[in-house]
């Protein structure tokens, strides 16, 4: 009897690891990202001190209630989502489950010129129900992959300048 418990109980774990419907959003997430994932920068462009925040030392002139507007009227932001499996993990249950890419790009207005792009896959929910928040996963992490980190890699605080900032 004890082994027939035991391999019930193995089986519903190899089960739930393998084969629920989170973890194959989250495989889908993996490959999905291997194939366009992360941030890829096509040119960068120094700007002079006054442009950067002194406190955190990124672009002061981001606004995202802009909209495409959002770096003013030099370049053009795009965001766009596309949902794989729409859902509403947070207001209907951790139990359901949502996948989507999000995909933002920065377009110079004067020459319509890519300047870069991010490129991140999420998946929320798929646990079990109940009172809390639903898990989450993303690819690549939060951290390697989003719009600051974009904007970073394109806009530079110029070389003469952070010189100046570093001697004082």
């Amino acid at each position: 009897m004890r082994k027939i418990i035991l391999f019930l109980l193995s089986s519903l774990i190899i089960y739930a690891t393998f084969f629920t419907e989170k973890d194959r959003l989250d495989r889908e997430v993996n490959r999905l990202c291997v194939l366009d994932g992360g941030v890829r920068v096509y040119e960068t462009v120094t700007l002079p001190e006054d442009k950067f925040d002194r406190k955190y030392g990124q672009i002061n002139f981001y606004d995202p209630a802009q909209g495409e507007n959002a770096l003013g009227p030099e370049y053009i932001y795009k965001w766009n989502m596309h949902y794989y499996k729409k859902g509403h993990p947070v207001s209907l249950g951790a139990q359901e489950t949502a996948m989507r890419r999000d995909h933002v790009k920065i377009i110079r207005k004067s020459d319509m010129k890519l300047m870069g792009e991010v490129v991140k896959y999420h998946r929320a929910g798929g646990d079990l129900p109940g009172p809390w928040m639903p898990s989450s996963y993303h690819c690549p992490s939060v951290r390697e992959a989003n719009e600051g980190v974009l904007m970073s890699e394109i806009f530079i605080k110029s070389v003469e300048e952070k010189e100046n900032e570093q001697s004082k």
